[in-house]
Order: C-alpha cells, then structure tokens, then sequence
C-alpha cells in the first residue's frame, strides 16, 4: 500500500496494512507536515502512521529533516516526484522583461513579496504573469494599486498545467517567493523550459535550485534582495540563459519519470523482501 500525505491517506494505510498484512509506504508532501507541526492535536497521528509505515519518503531533503526532529526514530528516504518531462520544454523566444509567478494566492505563496519586489525594480520595463487563484487574490490587487504596479501585471486565474508552459517559455524569470514549500515543482517545470528561477532559499527549494548554478536564491522575506536579485538576472547577456540550461539538465536527471520508478521500485522491492522474511 502506497499512501500519499500521511493525512488522511496514511491513516487509511495503516488500517488497510494491518487488515491486509502488507506494507505500508507513506509519502510526504510539505502540506501534511505543516499540519503535523503546526496542529497539536495532529502529531500523535502523524507519528503513528509514520511507525506503522514500513518504509517513509520525503520530496525533499528539507522535509526528511523536519519529520526527524517531529518524530525522532522515524528516518525517511528522499524520493522526489515525478514531473511531466513530455510536456514542459524549451521554446523559441522569449520576453527579456517578463516575470512569473505561480501558485495559489496564499500567504505561503508570498506573492506579496514579489509586489513589493516589482515596485522597487530598477527596472522600469519589468512586467508580470500571475497565475494561480485563492483567498489572497483581491487583496494582492489591491496591493498592486496600491504600489503603482497594477498596470505592469497580467492576472490569468487558475490554468490547467497544459496551459502553463508556454507562460514559462516566454518568460525571463520564474518567481517563487514563498517559504516551507515541500518541493517547488513550479521550479522544477520552469527549469525543463530552460527559464531561470529567482526564489527564497527556503524549503525543498534549495533541493531544486543551485545559486548561480541553475537559479539564485535570496533570504526569505528580504524584499531589497529579491528586487536586487531580479534586476541582476534582467541584466545580465542571455538574461540568465546559461542557469536555464544547466537547470535543465538537472531537472531532467532528477526529476524524469524514470528516475522517480526506479528509485520507488527500490524501495518496494526493499520493503517487501522485509516483509517476507
């Protein structure tokens, strides 16, 4: 049994593994272990799905580290998802001015962030491309007014994710400036389109972005930095071009379909030669 976020999914599980005796593996996300960390009532269920779980895998390394200091003992396996290799690729040409966000309109998201980022660019011609939906996105307009960005930015609500790579392809930039993201498949999306991404080093991100190696990173929540940050990027000859095909490169090696089936069938093949003996 495979189970996906430890809640409720992994309860589930482990009613399923006890009933069936076979093993359980539990994946972890990010927004499962926000809830076990941020939820008192949560981590005594989260510690017991995690030990009745045969085997526990984490997207990221940053969140191997959160679930050991939530549930000493318990020592998960870093196996990142998958993403759609087939369907995110390099374009023809690009907008050397034009940024882009995408996510939900959350707190964690940080679009605001970004806002305040776009106001204090040097660089007057900058643009952006917010796509995603949720709670924040009349105040996030608001906010734009009230920065005198409004104009500069293109609001596309939520899109499918085959509508998303040609936004990625036309753009100078991916942002991510949230925190405690478990992975950022957005990251990793942006880098198959060979476009650089700017994002706070924070989270799973730093499993995705290499600074000066296939994005840059900037503390979390330091607007002047971000600001700074994209300015250098729009700046520089090839706008970034070289960190988007390096960043490429590693996507592909890390994230392709083949390379998360192989790692998985190790770890099922690991966990049900346990079993048996």
């Amino acid at each position: 049994v495979h189970a996906h976020w430890w809640f409720p999914n992994g309860v589930v599980g482990t009613w399923v593994s006890g009933l069936a005796r076979i093993p359980l593996v539990t994946t972890l996300h990010g927004t499962d272990v926000r809830l076990a960390r941020k939820v008192g009532v949560a981590k005594p269920l989260f510690g017991h799905v995690l030990k009745h779980s045969a085997a526990v895998t984490t997207v990221s390394r940053w969140l191997k580290e959160e679930t050991e200091a939530l549930v000493p003992g318990v020592h998960p396996t870093v196996a990142p998802m998958p993403v759609a290799t087939n369907l995110f690729g390099p374009g023809s040409s690009r907008d050397g001015q034009r940024l882009l966000f995408v996510g939900r309109l959350t707190n964690q998201k940080g679009a605001e962030h970004l806002l305040h980022a776009l106001s204090s660019m040097k660089t007057p011609a900058a643009s952006l491309d917010i796509v995603g939906d949720g709670p924040n996105r009349e105040a996030l307009k608001q906010l734009a007014q009230q920065l005198g960005v409004a104009s500069r930015i293109r609001w596309h609500g939520q899109l499918s994710q085959a509508e998303l790579p040609p936004l990625y392809q036309r753009a100078a930039a991916v942002v991510i400036p949230s925190v405690d993201e478990g992975l950022g498949l957005v990251a990793v999306e942006a880098l198959l389109c060979e476009t650089p991404v700017v994002a706070f080093d924070s989270g799973g991100l730093r499993d995705v972005i290499q600074h000066e190696k296939t994005g840059l990173l900037v503390k979390p929540g330091d607007r002047a930095a971000l600001a700074s940050a994209l300015d250098n990027l729009l700046a520089r000859d090839g706008r970034g071009s070289q960190l988007g095909r390096a960043g490429r490169l590693y996507a592909l090696s890390a994230f392709a379909p083949e390379s998360a089936a192989r790692r998985y069938a190790e770890i099922y093949r690991q966990v049900l030669g346990a079993n048996a003996s």
